[in-house]
């Protein structure tokens, strides 16, 4: 795409992107031509954005004689214009001192991040917890709700809790509940949630006749929570950050909004998505038919530890966004996140 615009296109639509992030106004011709660098009449300038418009990466709204970038045109801008650098000293001091500042089990550790993401960015923090199949399991309770009805609670190596409720075949006391949590406790801690998936599963084809009661049950509960994908909670802080934009004022579209965030499923689906790639992800517009999030960009970067955990943390906001500031923010946040997890589990 980068050979599609010669430099002083690539000029115009950097200037006319980076005015519109700042102002939220379109940007006219004259405005350009009096910028430092750009040394080109008013009429020069305009005949620069009508060749970029035609290109699709401008448009010019009904009410003003400016431009403003279309998604192609942030998206062009990300790609082969924008200038990346590091979060300076102070900001990621600042970071690193208020994850570290109180005691955090993971999930509150994580709710922290998301919501330093947002009041950072002022736009909305978002952090998906780990799925528990590429995690590793410290412990597992059972809990009697009632006849045939038991609470599953799943605790993590990094202290993730996943809760999990099933229905029985047949009536279990709380003390024969006890029994198979001290028996899987003991057989697998320390596994990843797949490796003990794979291990339940391959013994229950294999003990269909079993004898020993206390071992058949224990399979057979921990079958019964396994069959489901667990995790995958996202946490969303600071949603209302994003409707203060004057992007989202139309109230069509902060319902639109306000439904996928609400909703989660779609966030969840996005975040599956961009966790597939390892390290930073950059989603503008509605692209790949996200029609929900049409007008938003979302930045996301993926944290690991070296106990298994992988999980992605980001930030929604409109395309209007400072990108130069939003993805080091994302990205510091996320290699924060790593280290932390990896001390822990040292």
């Amino acid at each position: 795409m980068s050979e599609e615009l010669n430099e002083r296109s690539r000029q115009i639509l950097q200037a006319i992107i980076e005015d519109y992030i700042g102002t939220g106004e379109p940007v006219g011709s004259r405005t350009l031509s009096r910028r430092p660098g750009i040394n080109l009449s008013p009429a020069s300038v305009r005949n620069v954005m009508a060749d970029l418009e035609e290109l699709g990466f401008l448009y010019s709204p009904h009410t003003s004689a400016g431009r403003v970038p279309t998604e192609k045109g942030y998206r062009f801008y990300v790609a082969s214009l924008l200038e990346v650098r590091q979060l300076n000293r102070d900001l990621r001091s600042r970071l690193r001192q208020e994850c570290h500042s109180r005691e955090f089990d993971t999930e509150n550790l994580l709710r922290e991040v998301g919501r330093i993401l947002s009041a950072t960015s002022n736009y909305t923090g978002l952090v998906m917890v780990p799925r528990f199949t590429s995690t590793v399991f410290r412990r597992i309770e059972f809990v009697r709700l009632a006849e045939a009805r038991v609470l599953v609670v799943f605790i993590t190596q990094t202290g993730i809790v996943q809760h999990k409720l099933i229905e029985v075949e047949e009536p279990l006391t709380q003390r024969e509940l006890d029994e198979a949590t001290n028996y899987l406790n003991l057989e697998f801690s320390g596994l990843s949630i797949q490796e003990i998936k794979n291990r339940i599963f391959a013994e229950m084809d294999h003990e269909r006749a079993l004898v020993d009661h206390l071992r058949r049950r224990a399979l057979l509960l921990s079958s019964r929570v396994l069959q489901y994908e667990l995790g995958g909670q996202v946490f969303i802080e600071g949603a209302s950050n994003i409707l203060e934009q004057p992007e989202f004022a139309d109230l069509s579209t902060m319902k639109r909004l306000m439904r996928t965030l609400d909703q989660k499923s779609l966030l969840v689906d996005l975040l599956d998505k961009a966790q597939q790639v390892e390290g930073l992800q950059i989603l503008i517009g509605g692209a790949d038919n996200y029609s929900e999030i049409e007008g938003c960009s979302l930045v996301t970067s993926s944290y690991a530890s070296s106990r298994g955990t992988t999980g992605i943390l980001g930030v929604i906001g409109p395309t209007r966004m400072p990108y130069a500031m939003v993805i080091p923010l994302v990205d510091y946040a996320a290699s924060l996140v790593s280290d932390i997890l990896n001390s822990e589990s040292e």
